[in-house]
């Protein structure tokens, strides 16, 4: 009887080492899993007309989510209850991404003006007029509001009071095809710096407006828009062309280091070794920093791409005709999509695995994206 106790507790050590062995070996499976919890109109009212774009990416603040579109203008969310917080109406809607500090948020609209909003009430602080609309996001830095008009110019206003400071005007440009969009500027080292539709990328003092320098990218016959946003990194600058190209410039002078003939409307994605860039052909690529040699490429069929955004080891992008996309960073691969109808324009805004997005026929979506990991040996589950 006690050796049979004996070889019973042996076996049993036995069992649980061979278990305890096996989970060591066993390489668990990882399915990403794409779930929407949250979907709604934000349009006061039924489009019966032509469609417009819808690219807005939300903004989240605090217990908010605000999300503008291109037919009648902002509305707020309550993060939790999903409720309508506050609408304000703007005549002809609006575009551009917009940037929220404090209780303030700044957005562009279609009819012209840049406006400044009051968070906590949902009513307009003040509001600037250009005459040209403004589909470009705007930057704060220090106090000062910079944005790009439809016309080419670019503004420094006071953020807390609308009054303008200086601007910027290009030359003209109505014997130019342009592309419908517009650079958000970027700040580094006491200048700014922003593309325009002729071509070229120009930095000048935050301050003053004066004009540091400017370097001529895109001698495209057809298109010159430079639309993207500039990424700095170190002593470079990564921007992208309608010309179909992808530059990497000095910081100090603008002189070009290398380029890569795949390029657009978009700004790249800039990390530790890799450049993400999405092109006017469809495509979105991982270039290599320092060289600008390709890694790896995926070509949608379904329209152009929007900007990449990075999640965990993955890349996520929507198709202007299709799906938002989430793909592998290492090759590109696809994990999985989500198909909201009427493709996607809008950079989805990201909060711990939660991702918000507006689709092309104007509703809002709220994904949980997240790895389900499982054992492949089905009694270790």
């Amino acid at each position: 009887m006690k050796f049979f106790r004996a070889l019973t507790f042996c076996s049993s050590i036995f069992l649980v080492g061979c278990v305890s062995s096996l989970k060591d070996r066993v390489e668990p499976n990882k399915e990403f899993r794409v779930n929407a919890y949250w979907a709604q109109d934000t349009l006061a009212k039924a489009n019966h007309a032509f469609r417009k774009v819808n690219r807005m990416t939300p903004v989240i603040h605090e217990n908010l989510i605000i999300i503008g579109n291109a037919y009648d203008g902002l509305v707020a969310y309550d993060k939790e209850t999903k409720y309508e917080k506050w609408r304000i109406p703007i005549d002809l809607g609006v575009e551009a991404s917009a940037i929220s500090v404090s209780d303030f948020l700044f957005i562009g609209s279609n009819n012209g003006k840049m406006y400044s909003i009051d968070l906590s009430k949902g009513v307009e602080v003040w509001a600037f007029d250009t005459k040209s609309e403004i589909v470009a996001e705007p930057l704060l830095q220090d106090g000062i509001l910079y944005f790009v008009s439809g016309s080419q110019s670019l503004y420094a206003l006071d953020a807390s009071t609308g009054k303008q400071l200086w601007v910027h005007n290009r030359q003209e440009t109505s014997n130019i095809m342009t592309v419908r969009g517009g650079s958000k500027p970027a700040f580094k080292d006491g200048l700014i710096y922003a593309g325009f539709s002729d071509g070229t990328l120009v930095a000048l003092n935050a301050k003053t407006g004066t004009e540091q320098w400017e370097v001529s990218l895109n001698r495209n016959t057809r298109f010159r828009d430079i639309d993207a946003s500039p990424v700095f990194d170190g002593d470079f600058i990564y921007i992208n062309s309608y010309d179909d190209h992808l530059y990497c410039i000095a910081k100090s002078d603008g002189q070009i280091i290398w380029e890569s003939p795949i390029g657009g409307f978009s700004t790249p994605l800039v990390t530790s070794e890799v450049v993400y860039v999405t092109s006017s052909r469809g495509e979105i690529a991982a270039l290599d920093k320092k060289s600008g040699q390709e890694k790896w490429k995926y070509s949608s069929k379904n329209g152009i791409l929007t900007d990449p955004l990075a999640y965990e080891d993955l890349i996520v992008t929507g198709e202007s005709r299709g799906k938002l996309l989430f793909l592998q960073k290492d090759s590109g691969a696809i994990v999985n999509s989500f198909e909201p109808g009427r493709g996607v324009f809008s950079k989805p805004s990201l909060e711990g695995d939660r991702f918000y997005f507006i689709s092309g026929e104007g509703n809002i979506y709220g994904l949980k994206a997240y790895y389900d990991t499982k054992s492949s040996i089905y009694y270790l589950k």
